[in-house]
């Protein structure tokens, strides 16, 4: 019990592992929020928690939202030190990386024009800078995607010239899992993203609360899961 302890508030005290368990606590409180608010009709008390659960996982998301704030000079340091990727040994993944680091460097500006729109900061329309921020996002998504692919190709071809059951093996089969995770993990977020765009693209607009909810708490357990590996490693 203890150790668990000791294990969140290390989590906690992390700005990156606050944010993940606020990620998966907003997106869990709407999975469950979105499947009890319907139920007017049959139990009242599970629709007003439903509703409840609701406003509390739109006001975790705008707190994240404000905490993103102070998120560009950290990917600006990032960007930057990744550069063109001189490091990878491979130029798909290189130009990829590349292209990721730029839509997720101009998210974070125009989602706060957009946040500065909705507190009336700014005497702009937010609804056009939400949009742009989610195509940004998307983007970036499905970036990682096709990256987590090709990264997995690579080490495939790795792991037929390594020794099976040897200590170069296992690692390999390791990193095949975590990008699988990855893939897992940016699929159920790129889901959410097309929904959050504007109408008439695929299927936005047509995703039910409790199945926003569900996607976002696959991606954020997938999230703590990787950066639990990490931690392990």
């Amino acid at each position: 019990m203890q150790q668990s302890v000791d294990c969140l508030v290390r989590v906690l005290e992390s700005y990156r592992g606050r944010d993940k368990l606020i990620r998966t606590l907003c997106y869990g409180s709407q999975l469950v929020g979105g499947l009890l608010s319907p139920k007017a009709e049959v139990d009242a008390s599970s629709h007003n928690l439903g509703k409840s659960l609701l406003l509390f996982s739109a006001q975790l998301s705008h707190c994240r939202t404000v905490l993103r704030l102070f998120d560009d000079l950290s990917m600006l340091a990032y960007s930057y030190s990744y550069g063109f990727g001189a490091k990878e040994k491979d130029g798909i993944v290189r130009w990829i990386s590349v292209l990721t680091n730029v839509a997720d460097q101009l998210y974070y500006p125009c989602e706060h024009v957009a946040w500065a729109a909705d507190a009336h900061l700014v005497g702009v329309k937010s609804e056009r800078w939400w949009h742009i921020s989610t195509v940004l996002w998307g983007t970036s998504l499905l970036l990682a995607i096709l990256r987590s692919l090709r990264v997995r190709m690579l080490l495939k071809k790795e792991l037929r010239r390594c020794v099976k059951g040897g200590s170069s093996y296992v690692q390999i089969h390791r990193q095949m899992q975590v990008e699988l995770l990855s893939i897992l993990g940016s699929m159920a977020d790129l889901s959410n993203a097309i929904h959050w765009m504007p109408h008439g693209f695929l299927w936005a607009g047509r995703f039910p609360p409790w199945l926003v909810g569900l996607m976002g708490t696959i991606s954020s357990l997938v999230a703590l899961i990787k950066m639990n590996a990490g931690d392990c490693d």
